[in-house]
């Protein structure tokens, strides 16, 4: 029996909202499986500091700056990863945003953005990578959804994002079907609760304690535990895994 692979030597990869969080994460973490990786966020955040230790562990990085909401940016983002690290056969969709307000009160911008954001950010992003990617006839694509287009979080007041996180696992189905016969395989991942900057605030102290109460495992993620599900379904192991929707919740929507 020869064991799966889980390696990504030579290959490139890009991955979107790099420069924090999950995106960070994941960057390093595909560098760390033999990736070299383009590394895209908005222009005002750390891209270089991903890129030098994406470089310093000795794997070959670039930042791409630009707006997943420019689809002309983000192909030349694509042109970028595939001049300077070679062709592209590996993307990570993760930029997105989060807030709150009751669903009565929403102004209609706030609603956008977010559904601006999640969703058409996500399928610019894919719209990109797989006009390259259906070129050669390989390529894997993970997007990050969130259990929250699964369940509806106790206490939390964000419709908009529950419904665009919903939005981009069924997109993710979408496009894998749609690409299947063509080499391509499209997944997304849905976190649960994970200790990004964003649940790491002071004043979301107490709904962390919420959260982690909550969660079978007793606790939220680390960022790294992201890492190992997206190198899964990126890599050769997971070569008849497409349209997957992998829960990474700690048990979470269990109850």
């Amino acid at each position: 029996m020869t064991l799966p692979n889980f390696r990504l030597d030579q290959q490139t990869a890009l991955v979107t909202g790099a420069a924090s969080g999950i995106g960070r994460g994941i960057a390093l973490g595909l560098a760390a499986a033999g990736a070299n990786v383009a590394c895209f966020d908005l222009p005002e955040t750390p891209l270089g500091e991903v890129c030098d230790e994406i470089m310093n562990a000795g794997q070959r990085a670039i930042a791409v700056p630009g707006d997943v909401m420019d689809g002309d940016i983000l192909s030349d983002a694509v042109r970028d990863a595939e001049s300077e690290l070679g062709p592209l056969t590996l993307a990570v969709n993760s930029a997105g945003i989060a807030n709150a307000a009751p669903a009565e009160e929403m102004p209609l911008s706030q609603w956008q953005r977010v559904i601006e954001i999640n969703v058409t950010g996500v399928f610019l992003s894919c719209q990109a990578e797989g006009r390259a990617m259906l070129e050669r006839g390989r390529g894997a694509i993970v997007n990050i959804a969130s259990m929250s287009g699964s369940i509806v979080n106790r206490g939390l007041l964000q419709a908009h994002y529950n419904a665009s996180k919903a939005a981009v696992v069924h997109l993710s189905r979408s496009l894998a079907m749609e690409w299947a016969h063509r080499g391509i395989r499209v997944n997304s991942i849905s976190p649960g609760y994970t200790a990004t900057p964003m649940n790491l605030r002071p004043e979301v102290a107490e709904q962390v304690v919420k959260f982690e109460a909550d969660t079978p495992l007793g606790r939220m993620a680390t960022v790294d535990e992201l890492v190992g599900p997206a190198i899964f379904l990126l890599s050769d192991a997971a070569s008849f895994c497409t349209g997957v929707d992998l829960l990474v919740d700690g048990g979470f929507t269990c109850w």
